[in-house]
């Protein structure tokens, strides 16, 4: 098969797939596009937004701004008035966001309430902690990890979108990011949904704070070029931009075979695909996958529109795309 043949293949058997960039040893293997997108163009990359929020929290404790994953998250807001009766959420940490082990009030991600409000930081924040305590249970959260972001911005003193673009994306020559509010839920729904190509933004909620758990978009060009910062301990050009201690410390499986998920292992909001092969990605809903092979020094990234419930990308890169691309 060549590549025009794999392009054809990719059309016809996964369909909502828009860019692929693929790096080996540090040199750009592989680059293609799908449904007129152009290598600039972004894709909303859902729930990978996520691991580079992982990044951004590591390069946080580089930089003096957080201390520690195990300092309390109460410490970073000390003006939030806690509800009455609510004490478990004096307990919580950093390390239980990153890790989905923070209990909350509600079942599911709460987006009517948390997104209708005028700050989606505190109104998370109502919802952290409960009854039962700090159970440490895997507990899968998108809307209220809207925390995290809202804590780097009170650490810091910067925007999320500043604060990314001066000591993530800039360094990178990644794409810099500008902020995105929807002043309305159909406007909401439109930017997670629509499949035409987007700008470089970052979803962000009425305080200018970029949401945590998705909203994120970049191209694939671009997230491919986090991927070998990842690959290469940290060192961009000469310059460490990430300490190689967080990359480590960020994909140790502390959550594992979670038989919900397909039974990946979980680190610091990365999926750990195989523990003996180091493998690990970025995933996000419709197939968005930033997949890193440390091993076999490959990086993989792929963007695509919206198409609820694909699980298959993961397998489609290790069967398909990694054998046809590093024969």
């Amino acid at each position: 098969m060549n590549k025009q043949e794999l392009h054809a293949c990719i059309s016809k058997n996964q369909p909502n797939i828009c860019q692929i960039s693929a790096y080996q040893n540090g040199k750009e293997v592989y680059s293609d596009e799908w449904h007129e997108y152009k290598p600039e163009d972004t894709c909303h990359l859902m729930s990978a937004t996520k691991s580079i929020v992982s990044l951004l929290v590591g390069i946080a404790i580089d930089q003096g701004f957080i201390r520690s994953v195990n300092d309390k998250v109460l410490d970073y807001f000390p003006d939030y008035q806690v509800k009455r009766g609510e004490k478990t959420i004096y307990d919580i940490t950093i390390k239980h966001l990153l890790t989905m082990r923070a209990p909350y009030k509600c079942k599911g991600d709460p987006w009517t309430k948390v997104c209708s409000s005028d700050d989606w930081t505190s109104a998370s924040l109502d919802l952290l902690g409960g009854r039962k305590g700090v159970t440490n249970e895997f507990n899968y959260q998108t809307v209220c990890l809207h925390i995290l972001t809202g804590l780097l911005a009170k650490a810091s003193g910067m925007t999320t979108v500043d604060y990314a673009n001066h000591y993530l994306f800039r360094p990178l020559g990644v794409a810099e990011m500008t902020s995105y509010y929807a002043e309305t839920a159909e406007e909401h729904k439109h930017f997670t949904i629509d499949k035409a190509p987007k700008k470089p933004v970052w979803f962000c909620d009425p305080l200018n704070i970029g949401t945590a758990g998705y909203g994120l978009c970049l191209s694939a060009k671009d997230l491919a070029k986090i991927g070998e910062l990842c690959l290469n301990h940290g060192i961009h050009q000469g310059k460490q931009v990430i300490s190689s201690q967080w990359l480590t410390e960020m994909v140790n499986p502390l959550e594992t075979n979670i038989e919900k998920f397909q039974n990946m292992s979980y680190g610091y909001l990365w999926w750990i695909l195989d523990t003996e092969k180091s493998t690990y990605a970025a995933i996000g809903n419709s197939g968005n996958v930033l997949y890193i092979d440390p091993k076999s020094e490959i990086v993989i990234a792929i963007t695509a529109y919206f198409k609820p419930t694909v699980f298959d990308r993961i397998d489609f890169i290790e069967t398909e795309l990694k054998p046809f691309l590093f024969q």
